[in-house]
This record gives C-alpha cells, structure tokens and sequence, in this order.
C-alpha cells in the first residue's frame, strides 16, 4: 500500500495558534481530526498481523559509500534472519540501508513516509509503504508495531525519535524494549553529559535509567543485545 496525500504542511495548520480572525477555525480543526482518524485506521488497518519489528532511525543525508549505512544495511539483514520484520521512516540514507537490508535478504521491509515541506522522496525497498501527514501518527505506528529501536547518527529528528521512546520507556508507558544507540564514537558526547549533567550533577535521572540504553558498534553486536532483551514467548 502507497497511500499519497496532497504536499500540504498538515502539522503546521494543525498546531497554529488560533487567531481571532480565525472564524473558521471551529469548522477546520474538526475535520482535520477526521483525518487523523483515517491515518491512524489505515495504519491499524495494514500493520495489525505484520509480527515482530525493528524500528531503524538515523540521518535521511548518510550517503551509500557512508560507514553506518553499510553497518545499518548489515544490522537489518541479521534482524530478518531473526525472523523481525524492518520499519523505517521510508526515505534515503539510513532509512534506505536498513529497508535494503531487510528487502535485499528476503525480510519484511516497511516504510513511514512523512510529508515535508522539502520532499522527502520514499526509497524504493519497501514491501509496505505509507505516506503520513503528521508526525505523531507517524511516530506512534513505530512505537505501537515495534519491540525495539536502533538509532544511528543522525540530526534533530533522530534525536527527537531517541528521547521520545526513551520517556515513555522511563514512565512505564511502553514495554521496555531494547533501544540501541549505534556508533561509539557518535553517542560518546551524549552519553557523557547524560553522565555529568542529567545523572550526577542535577539528578534530573535515576541511576537504572541509564539502562534503558544501550551504545553498540557493531550490526553483530546490535543483534545480540536485542535478542538477549526481547521477550521471544510474547513476540516471536
């Protein structure tokens, strides 16, 4: 399934501020969440019996010759082999490696497109393929059809990806599945100021939230943790 929808900024419009010339906007917003609504069922819809997955995040601007999409390609083509299928955000770089890895090694490979201003043009190995107007549609179709996260370097968007599963990890809201931070020499920083900062010095976290990641740097490696940590009676 390719669903497309017309290249507007639907989150935008949705999370504008109203205005008081806004007399439309009673009449907008309701059928905006019909919308939402039909996002959210055709995604059910199509995702309900796909079995167990691996959500891959990571930077649409990794080039193919890039170090981490060869690592990303190799990590979802051991995941297939496990028997999980692949979600990704359905564009280039690493979303494309790992949708090539599963594709190319016989898995299943999905891909959560998402409109944006500046097209982002959907690869081309995807046995499912979506197109979402708003993002928190998107990010719950990975939350809700996943049993673990891997994320590779990659810019606000990833970020926004690893912080948001990491909450709900921390206030119980999902299963703890396993979510893998790949590429030491990336997460490094990161994890040190988590140390120093979040941890140590303002005690904004608690100590067993450290576990609720962990830093890898090898597809084999990615691999072991996850299947080591997923409940295989519940999910495979």
């Amino acid at each position: 399934m390719n669903k497309k929808y017309p290249r507007k900024n639907a989150d935008k419009e949705l999370l504008r501020a109203p205005k008081k010339t806004d007399y439309d906007f009673v009449k907008s917003d309701p059928w905006r969440v019909l919308h939402i609504q039909s996002e959210f069922v055709e995604g059910f819809n199509a995702l309900a019996e796909i079995g167990p997955c691996i959500s891959f995040f990571g930077s649409a601007r990794t080039m193919s010759d890039d170090s981490y999409y060869k690592a990303a390609y190799e990590t979802a083509a051991l995941l297939v082999k496990k028997d999980l299928g692949i979600i990704t955000g359905g564009g280039p770089g690493i979303m494309e490696a790992a949708n090539k890895g599963a594709f190319e090694s016989g898995g299943l490979s999905i891909g959560c497109n998402i409109e944006l201003p500046l097209e982002q043009i959907p690869n081309k190995y995807q046995d499912i393929s979506f197109e979402f107007r708003y993002f928190f549609v998107r990010k719950m179709m990975f939350v809700k059809y996943s049993v673990g996260f891997v994320i590779f370097p990659g810019g606000y968007g990833t970020l926004d990806e690893l912080f948001e599963a990491l909450t709900l990890a921390q206030t119980n809201k999902i299963e703890h599945f396993p979510i893998v931070l790949f590429g030491k020499d990336y997460w490094k920083d990161l994890n040190q100021w988590i140390d120093e900062c979040l941890l140590e010095r303002y005690c904004s976290i608690s100590p067993e939230d450290k576990n609720l990641y962990r830093i890898v740097d090898s597809p084999q490696e990615a691999v072991d943790y996850i299947m080591s940590t997923i409940d295989k009676n519940d999910y495979m």
